[in-house]
């Protein structure tokens, strides 16, 4: 056994979980953003509940979920700017939410998970704009 090898392993275990840690703080600021776009959105155009959210939380189910959370968060801003006859806003970043969500779930293609991220700073940005021009009830 070379000398210094068990401090080099505990190095390594440590940075992972320093990766570990700051991914899932990561996943928590995003999962309390989308929480409260979708709680400036009118109950009654939500087509989610807020604290549904928080299973993006939950590993390998997120895959599937984040169509049930992303798309519909786009969906409930459509229907409330469509209510005020907004049509500036267009499909309330819809595409982006789709096509982030495919990404997420195709992170074993080469470069999907790095699309994804763009895609999501993206989605979150332009979603929080939107959400700035609902006021608050």
């Amino acid at each position: 056994m070379i000398p210094g090898a068990g401090f080099l392993h505990l190095g390594i275990l440590a940075l992972i979980g320093v990766i570990v840690l700051v991914t899932l703080a990561i996943h928590i600021v995003v999962c309390f953003l989308l929480q409260e776009c979708f709680r400036r959105v009118p109950p009654q155009f939500r087509k989610q509940q807020p604290a549904m959210v928080w299973l993006l939380l939950i590993p390998c189910f997120s895959i599937v979920w984040n169509f049930f959370v992303y798309l519909p968060l786009s969906k409930s801003y459509k229907a409330y700017f469509d209510s005020i006859n907004r049509t500036d806003v267009g499909d309330c970043q819809y595409s982006v939410a789709v096509t982030y969500s495919i990404l997420y779930a195709a992170f074993f293609v080469p470069f999907a998970s790095l699309a994804a991220l763009v895609l999501l700073i993206i989605y979150l940005v332009k979603i929080h704009e939107l959400k700035n021009q609902i006021p608050m009830a």
